[in-house]
């Protein structure tokens, strides 16, 4: 690449594809409109008789009546919103957690003083909670709004934890952060809670751990700080690793993730903590979420509310309490976050300090991860919740030779916030992860995907069915990324034009923004804030406002609505509204298309002139054997090493079914089958079993037949043979345990006959083995009689003497 010619055809080759992908958006993103557009005069044109000037006449007459009694209602609803945000801003900013809750530990009391509080989830009434069940500890995102989604309303995380007996713990956080602290301190203290957790429940296992959106990567940078203390980590819609993203398909895929790059990197989220005397406001979060879709930020959820206004308030007032509930970070943890997680990138690939020093590695969390994200997420893109595995693993053998568990479930439409608000994701997904999480445990290393069917049986009710099926790593990270993951090399260009902005910044510009900044100024930037200010300036505080109560009371008492599917008038108006919302979304688009060119057109060629050079020797080589790589040696090394345990976790393997999915029910089997086999199966601890049967399913994988004929060496004790082919038959004879199939039975037979092979080979070295044990035996007991022989001649000598 250091040929001038090379790179000016690479950087031809870039900007025609990014010439011919931008025209592809651009094309879909009209004809996208041009559907939408048909299909809704389609739907509003008229069916069967034509109506008569009085029937059109009272239509007006209905729609013109209900059109003026909703805008009442509807302005009403505007007015409780920006009162229930200035009772929420006076009472502190509360979570808004539907369930009670107690305080168990306060970070602002810690040496180290963070905003952050372990609560206890109080169970309603008639929620009967055992206390010797796994606790589960669920930790929201801080990312401009309160805490408190998790548990928004009885189906939710909280809520089904709950009804599964679990006793739940809730990480909140209060508005404004403490003095000094950093996202480090914060880890420091969520250990400390998940610790005082552990111990409050000495008999049962380590607390669950659920990460929503943010609170996923702090849940595993807690799992990687403190693994003896953490259980199973489900993280939900949780960025993990932030260049990732679709460039080829997809409707403006992923457009947060060229942000950082088109608003020169890290050094804008200073200026903002700067000019906020200090402290970064949330507001600033929640309105870049808000401006990725434009449609429902300024029309959709407004007309929602306007066109079913008799039902819709209960639950717009609900959310719109959480996502009017904007927290403040302070300057070191907005600049930690962007510098090292938006723009940098470093958590999966190592490159993140803990405290002295020291690097968070996720490679030493010892729980089973569950993955939960969704392809119709733009916020956390699939790309960006999985990838991460494929940056610190390095194949699905060392996921295997280390002992890890991980299992992706994906879900194919739901957006950001349903992942962790929806009631029917909760009812569905969140509730088959509690529901399965100690069969997870059961499993071997491995990536997993967890697949629900739903079903329905004769009495209409719905009941799922859940099963695990293997993945190999290098198929998942080819399927999720369909341009190879080279379109992320751009993003290495914007990481060192950042930390270039963002010392440039630290140097010139900071001491005078600094000088110039107060917190007077700054307190009044954050009440007039866009995402304030069209809240509280609709509220009781606006005189303005004061005829609306009892204007909308009057409507509610003389309703009369207008039927949404035979009105004209009515129709119509739904045929304008789904006019401006497509054309926001025709804006987006091709905005996001835009966006996207500009992006890789600059920063792409950057990569292309500046760092593919230095680059090139980083990669590896595609065609490495999986045999030189260590963890492959170290398994074959040990192929004769071990015990009994060894021994049955590689038969196991060895009778396993490769390829077949694995049922619920069947592993429910098998941990009945091993309860009531108690006496036979070994129980170490979880780690250590999980790092024996990593070990062995790599063993297996690689050489079965190796596997197989050391299979005695294993064995080589007389009693623990015995033990395993009773335990064996009883796994053959046991009514409870589904028939082997032929090629089982066939393993079975072959691993008799190799044990029964290798018995006259143990007899004989036991006998070898015991002739120089009898003769040193016999030594032994004459040393005595000699001693004694040669005092009794000396004793005559002795008395002459």
């Amino acid at each position: 690449m250091n040929n001038p010619i090379v790179k000016l055809e690479k950087s031809a080759e870039l900007n025609t594809n990014v010439a011919t992908i931008h025209q592809h958006r651009a094309r879909r993103a009209q004809q996208s409109y041009t559907e939408r557009m048909e299909a809704a005069l389609r739907s509003c044109a008229p069916a069967g008789e034509i109506k008569s000037p009085w029937e059109v006449w009272q239509e007006w007459y209905e729609y013109s009546t209900d059109a003026a009694q909703r805008s009442l209602l509807f302005w009403d609803i505007i007015r409780e919103r920006g009162n229930g945000f200035v009772e929420h801003e006076k009472a502190g900013k509360p979570p808004v957690l539907h369930f009670d809750y107690e305080i168990i530990m306060d970070g602002r009391q810690l040496a180290r003083p963070v905003n952050y509080a372990l609560t206890r989830i109080i169970p309603p009434e008639g929620v009967a909670i055992n206390p010797k069940r796994r606790p589960y500890v669920i930790i929201d995102p801080r990312a401009g709004h309160g805490p408190g989604i998790g548990g928004f309303k009885d189906d939710s995380q909280v809520g089904v934890a709950l009804e599964d007996g679990h006793p739940v713990y809730f990480v909140i956080f209060y508005p404004e952060p403490e003095p000094d602290q950093t996202l480090l301190d914060v880890c420091n203290a969520e250990r400390r809670f998940i610790h005082e957790v552990h111990e409050r429940h000495p008999d049962s296992s380590a607390p669950v751990v659920i990460g929503n959106c943010q609170g996923g990567w702090a849940a595993m940078m807690l799992a990687a700080a403190a693994p003896e203390d953490t259980g199973p980590i489900v993280i939900n819609g949780s960025p993990m690793s932030y260049w990732g993203g679709a460039w080829i398909e997809g409707e403006g895929d992923n457009p947060m993730r060229y942000t950082g790059g088109l608003l020169g990197g890290s050094w804008l989220a200073s200026l903002a903590a700067d000019l906020g005397g200090g402290i970064f406001d949330g507001a600033d979060l929640v309105q870049n979420f808000e401006n990725l879709n434009p449609a429902n930020t300024f029309w959709d959820k407004y007309y929602n509310l306007y066109s079913r206004v008799d039902t819709e308030r209960e639950r717009f007032l609900d959310f719109e309490r959480w996502w009017g509930g904007f927290y403040l970070l302070n300057t070191s943890e907005i600049d930690w976050i962007v510098q090292n997680l938006f723009v940098g990138n470093k958590l999966s690939a190592g490159e993140t300090k803990k405290a002295r020093g020291k690097y968070f590695d996720l490679r030493s969390i010892r729980s089973p991860i569950i993955v939960f994200a969704s392809m119709g997420d733009n916020i956390t893109p699939p790309q960006q919740a999985f990838n991460w595995i494929a940056d610190l693993y390095g194949s699905t053998e060392e996921i295997k030779a280390r002992g890890q568990i991980i299992v992706g479930l994906l879900h194919q439409d739901v957006g950001h916030l349903g992942i962790f608000v929806s009631g029917k994701v909760a009812k569905k997904e969140h509730k088959q992860i509690v529901s399965v999480l100690k069969s997870v445990e059961s499993l071997p290393p491995g990536l997993w995907g967890m697949q629900i069917h739903e079903e329905r049986d004769a009495d209409g009710k719905t009941t799922y069915d859940v099963q695990f099926v293997e993945q190999q790593l290098e198929d998942v990270a080819r399927r999720l990324n369909r341009f190879e993951r080279e379109d992320e090399k751009a993003f290495e260009a914007v990481a060192e034009i950042s930390e270039f902005n963002q010392r440039a910044y630290e140097l010139f510009a900071r001491p005078l923004v600094q000088a110039f900044s107060n917190g007077a100024a700054a307190e009044n930037a954050r009440t007039f804030h866009p995402m304030r200010f069209q809240r509280w300036v609709f509220s009781d505080l606006n005189p303005l406002m004061w005829w609306l109560k009892p204007a909308a009371s009057v409507v509610e008492d003389q309703r009369q609505s207008a039927p949404p599917d035979s009105n004209l008038f009515r129709g119509t108006e739904e045929l304008v509204s789904e006019g401006i919302s497509a054309s926001f979304d025709l804006y987006r688009d091709l905005r996001d298309a835009a966006s996207e060119a500009l992006f890789m057109s600059v920063y792409g060629n950057m990569y292309t002139f500046r760092m593919a050079d230095t680059r090139q020797e980083e990669e590896i080589d595609p065609a490495a054997e999986t045999a030189k790589f260590p963890w492959v040696k170290d398994a074959l090394s040990n192929v004769d090493k071990g015990g009994y345990i060894e021994a049955l976790t590689r038969t196991a393997f060895l009778l396993r079914r490769k390829g077949v999915p694995i049922p619920l029910t069947r592993m429910e089997l098998t941990k009945a089958f091993i309860e009531k086999n108690a006496d036979l199966v070994p129980d170490p601890p979880l780690h250590e079993l999980r790092n024996i049967r990593g070990q062995q399913a790599l063993i297996v994988g690689i050489d079965p037949e190796l596997a197989l004929q050391t299979l005695p060496v294993l064995l080589s004790d007389t009693e623990d043979c015995t033990r395993f082919m009773t335990l064996l038959e009883r796994v053959i004879s046991d009514p409870d345990v589904p028939d082997l199939t032929i090629g089982q039975i066939g393993m079975v037979d072959r691993i008799r006959m190799v044990l029964e092979a290798a018995k006259p080979r143990a007899r004989m070295q036991t006998r070898a083995a015991a002739k120089p044990a009898a003769r040193t035996k016999a030594k032994s007991a004459a040393k005595p009689a000699v001693r004694r022989q040669k005092k009794a001649a000396a004793e005559p000598v002795t008395r002459a003497r």
